[in-house]
């Protein structure tokens, strides 16, 4: 399919700090809304700032709010992130770091399965990781999940949930570096469900660690946790950009 995002129309389709970022452009961190996000940005935003000064290009995708990282979403990404690579002459290779809560979580992991760019990390903040029992969680839920699956679904929603679904997909993610963060009182992703099921399951085969943070809900991390989150996030990419191309 023909590319529809180009350079000139890509504050239509995500938020980028490309024109406030330091050079070289050391990689690109993407960060994926919580269900329901639809903010667009008509200003830098704090985070878009601070990776900036560390040469770091931060791209917000303006996906649909109820997409669950869908094949659509998917490709929608893949586009925003080819345009930006086309726009500054990156390598291929360019190091990318997957971000973000709750639906935004699920979607990060996903995006790091399905992307035609491998991220180097992905950092998940109480994440989806179980969509099929997700989608009897909630009452709000059922007609998010029937939204972003209906034309995948064909007879059985479950099976198409399944491959959005990081707790069923644990055999097919890449070999790279996964955080988990998950506060310990939330509310509107059990923890116990999603966060620990998953985390038990990818540390027999890959490399995750995980944070627990006690007295929070949903998404809610302490200074600490957000410091430790934001580390990763910048210290995956200064990494990988110090190591000598092959």
């Amino acid at each position: 399919m023909e590319r529809v995002i180009s350079y000139d129309t890509l504050r239509f389709f995500a938020y980028s700090n490309d024109k406030i970022c330091s050079f070289p452009i050391k990689g690109i961190v993407l960060d994926f809304f919580g269900l329901g996000g639809q903010q667009m940005f008509n200003d830098d935003t704090q985070m878009g700032k601070e990776l900036a000064k560390e040469g770091i290009l931060l791209l917000i995708p303006y996906n649909n709010p109820w997409a669950w990282m869908n094949a659509q979403a998917v490709r929608y990404t893949d586009e925003i992130v080819n345009t930006i690579i086309d726009k500054y002459s990156l390598d291929e290779k360019v190091p990318i770091v997957s971000s973000g809560g709750s639906m935004g979580g699920l979607s990060a992991l996903i995006y790091t399965r399905y992307a035609e760019h491998t991220p180097v990390a992905c950092i998940a903040n109480c994440p989806v990781c179980d969509l099929p029992y997700h989608y009897t969680e909630r009452p709000d839920l059922p007609r998010t999940l029937y939204s972003a699956f209906y034309y995948s679904a064909a007879d059985n929603i479950d099976e198409a949930m399944k491959a959005a679904s990081p707790l069923h997909l644990v055999n097919e993610m890449p070999d790279v570096d996964y955080y988990i963060f998950h506060c310990e009182n939330d509310s509107s992703v059990n923890i116990k469900r999603h966060s620990e099921r998953f985390v038990s399951e990818m540390q027999k085969r890959h490399r995750i660690r995980y944070y627990t943070v006690p007295g929070r809900d949903h998404c809610d991390l302490d200074e600490k946790s957000k410091k430790l989150y934001n580390d990763y996030m910048v210290n995956a990419i200064i990494v990988c950009s110090d190591k000598p191309r092959r």
